[in-house]
């Protein structure tokens, strides 16, 4: 025992320096916000609590309610699509047999190698002829489609024993009702770690809303913090009030999901 617990506390140690490492960043960002502009590069801590910064990014020029907003309706409609989309995938390829199933999978698979930066132009192309370019569906169709999803839902989904999708088949259910009130509910911590993972992608994306959005009003929140970027400097008390203000959706999702996350994940897992 006192062996096992010697081995094991410099890993501790370790883990906790790294961990650290990992969360100062987020600790200097709300000590920021609350400092004034000439604290920020003198003083790790604020003198005193100043909430200017924190007002301002909702009631001054910036202005950030419609980037949060813009935000919000495109990351829980992209998630929601996401999500749904990628189990109706990922269930066809797991419990329907069709000639070529397996190639096909792999063909689709695939398609994670190839660089989101190469389709650039050909998406630009197609929004414009679809008349959706500079619209939040530029954003919201795409992200309705996602490799990752279809792969990790399969992958649990091929976890679930064939005889409870065979038992229904018997009782006369079709595979859309085998779907939503068999598979679905016993998929619930994958479908939860999906929709945690594929919501901070969308929540976080910037590549694709600076491509694809040019009217100022429909700019999402990693847009909206370009305003803090003035012609000769640089507001970081409000770039960082508005990125600390950024982070709580983030944090509510996560602490709602957290239990589903390792479950979900583990049994995802490549199965032999």
């Amino acid at each position: 025992m006192v062996t096992t617990m010697r081995t094991k506390l410099p890993t501790t140690v370790v883990m906790l320096i790294a961990g650290a490492f990992m969360i100062l960043p987020f600790l200097w960002m709300i000590s920021t916000s609350f400092q004034t502009p000439s604290e920020v590069f003198t003083k790790w801590l604020p003198s005193k609590l100043d909430w200017s910064s924190h007002k301002r990014i909702w009631t001054g020029n910036y202005n950030f309610a419609p980037y949060y907003m813009n935000s919000i309706k495109i990351a829980v409609i992209g998630t929601a699509g996401a999500v749904f989309m990628s189990a109706l995938a990922a269930y066809g390829f797991a419990r329907t047999e069709f000639k070529g199933r397996d190639t096909l999978f792999l063909i689709y698979l695939s398609m994670m190698m190839i660089p989101p930066q190469v389709v650039f132009v050909p998406k630009f192309i197609l929004f414009n002829w679809l008349h959706i370019y500079n619209t939040h569906w530029a954003l919201i169709l795409p992200a309705m489609f996602s490799i990752f999803g279809v792969f990790m839902l399969r992958q649990f989904f091929m976890g679930i024993p064939k005889e409870i999708t065979e038992s229904a088949f018997l009782d006369g259910a079709g595979h859309f009702r085998i779907f939503l009130q068999l598979i679905l509910p016993l998929a619930k911590p994958a479908i939860a770690t999906f929709a945690i993972i594929d919501f901070s992608w969308q929540w976080n994306d910037y590549e694709n809303a600076l491509v694809f959005l040019q009217s100022p009003k429909l700019y999402t929140i990693p847009l909206g913090l370009q305003n803090f970027i003035l012609e000769n400097n640089v507001d970081y008390n409000g770039m960082m009030a508005a990125s600390a203000a950024a982070i709580v959706p983030m944090i509510l999702i996560f602490l709602v999901g957290q239990k589903y996350i390792i479950q979900g994940i583990s049994s995802s897992a490549v199965k032999g």
